[in-house]
Order: structure tokens, then C-alpha cells, then sequence
């Protein structure tokens, strides 16, 4: 056994023993998630775009309009596109290359719970059907690696989303032509709070520092819209999660989404 993972064994039993006792090792309640931190207009050239700190994660998000070619079985719909990117900075077992595989699942998670939601009502994007839409692409940039990216990007790109402003295209000789100085707000029908939570042993935990990450079980992220409903969910971990925990679960994601989404909401006034 190596010394990297008798201290990751040793930071383990110690989290466990914690748990046992009903805390956490940084002292927050198991259904407390960290302290959420939300700017928007962090970077004036992109459409929209938003900051968020999640206790040390930090995530910025720029929002890229633009006009495209609608998928060939959605013609009457708009594009929205999510993508993630860790800079090698976060973290240092970020290395730099291709996305591996955590950070495809971070995007296309990040990408269902806003796109299942339905916050954006893609049929008022089409300039012509079948021809021409407007797309909406969002990047999440990690630039600090401390647990949870899933729910930091969601925030982060949700609050990016409700502070954008789409241009105005209109279609001449079949292409869209921009119309300079003018723009609207982005057609939003509701807005999707993410919780992740994670398994370790019995215990149920709300966002999970990059420690608590490291020896969790299991972890479930569950997506819910304005009216309560889940709309989105991913498992993953080694172990899963009983059907009384799944429960459980769920009652958390809409208690603590309701508090997200009011923080979501109060960031982005005004925008």
C-alpha cells in the first residue's frame, strides 16, 4: 500500500467516524450544501455568462448566441448545447487533452437537467423552420476543483442563461441577417435547481466536498423545475442507493432546490 493511499484510507475512516457522530468533517449539516456564491456579466463580450463559487469550487460560464442549422429531427426548435472543460489549474490531477470521461458526464448531466426542465422554450428560437434557428451554447470553465462540479456548473450555467440577451436575426435571400441593437430576454419557462447528494456507508449527504467526494459510495444527482418535479436524474458511483434512500433523496433535492433557486433568482435581478 502506498503512503498516497494509507492517508486516503486513514482521511476516510475519519469522515466515517464523523458521520457516525452526525457531522461532517467541515462542520456543515448533512442536508447543508456550502456556501453558494453567483455573478453574472463576468465577461462583457458573451451574450451571458455567470461566476459561481460552491464553498471552494469555482465554475465561470460565457453563453455564445448564434444562428444554425436545427437538428434533422427538431425543426422547429432551437439548439441548446452544454460543454465543460477542468483547466489543468483546478486541480492537480487535471491533466491537459481530451475531456475524459467525467467530464463528458458533467456536461451532458449539466445539459439534461436544464434541457429536461424545459427552461428554455426552444420553439420561440426558429427564424425558419426546418432551416435556420438560433442555438444557444454554454461552456463551463472550472477554474477550482473542491467537490460537486455537477451542481456548481448547473448554477453557474442556469445563472448565465437568465442574464443573457439573444440578438435579433431575421432571414433575407434564406440567411439570417443580424439586426444591430436590438435583443430580448431568452424565452424561460422555469428555472431547474441540481442537488447532488452522496452515499457513504448509510449516509446521506448534501454536496459533497472534494473529500467527502474521494470516499463516497454512491452519488445521485437530481434535478427538479419551478413547480417541484424532478425532471432529471443521474446515479453514479460503484454502489447504489435503497429504494427508502432514493426517497429520501428526492424529498431533499426539492427542499434544497427551492433555496437554489432562490439564490439562482436573486443573482440574476436586474440582469
Amino acid at each position: 500500500m502506498t503512503s498516497t493511499s494509507i492517508i486516503d484510507q486513514l482521511k476516510r475512516n475519519k469522515i466515517v467516524e464523523l458521520l457516525e457522530q452526525g457531522k461532517r468533517i467541515d462542520g456543515r449539516a448533512f442536508d447543508e450544501p456550502r456556501t453558494i456564491s453567483i455573478e453574472t456579466g463576468v465577461i462583457p463580450k458573451a451574450n451571458g455568462s455567470a461566476r459561481v463559487r460552491l464553498g471552494d469550487t469555482e465554475v465561470v460560464v460565457g453563453v455564445k448566441i448564434q444562428p444554425d442549422k436545427p437538428f434533422p429531427d427538431m425543426g422547429d426548435k432551437g439548439i441548446f448545447i452544454c460543454t465543460a472543460e477542468i483547466l489543468p489549474l483546478a486541480h492537480p490531477s487535471v491533466e491537459t487533452g481530451p475531456p475524459n470521461e467525467d467530464v463528458i458526464e458533467l456536461a451532458r448531466v449539466v445539459d439534461r437537467g436544464i434541457r429536461e426542465s424545459g427552461m428554455i422554450d426552444l420553439s420561440k428560437l426558429v427564424l425558419e423552420k426546418d432551416k435556420s434557428v438560433i442555438g444557444v451554447f454554454t461552456d463551463n470553465s472550472i477554474i477550482d476543483h473542491d467537490g460537486n462540479l455537477f451542481d456548481a456548473c448547473s448554477y453557474a450555467s442556469t445563472a448565465a442563461i437568465l442574464s443573457c440577451k439573444i440578438p435579433k436575426w431575421e432571414i433575407k435571400d434564406g440567411v439570417p441577417v443580424l439586426v444591430e441593437g436590438e435583443e430580448s430576454d431568452p424565452p424561460i419557462t422555469t428555472i431547474p435547481a441540481s442537488v447532488t447528494m452522496a452515499r457513504i456507508g448509510e449516509h446521506i449527504i448534501v454536496d459533497p466536498n472534494a473529500d467527502e467526494w474521494a470516499c463516497m459510495d454512491a452519488r445521485i444527482t437530481i434535478t427538479t423545475n419551478s413547480d417541484g418535479n424532478i425532471c432529471a436524474l443521474q446515479k453514479g458511483g460503484s454502489q447504489g442507493f435503497s429504494v427508502e434512500q432514493l426517497v429520501k433523496c428526492s424529498e431533499i433535492a426539492v427542499t434544497i432546490g427551492v433555496k437554489i433557486r432562490e439564490i439562482i433568482k436573486n443573482s440574476t435581478k436586474g440582469s
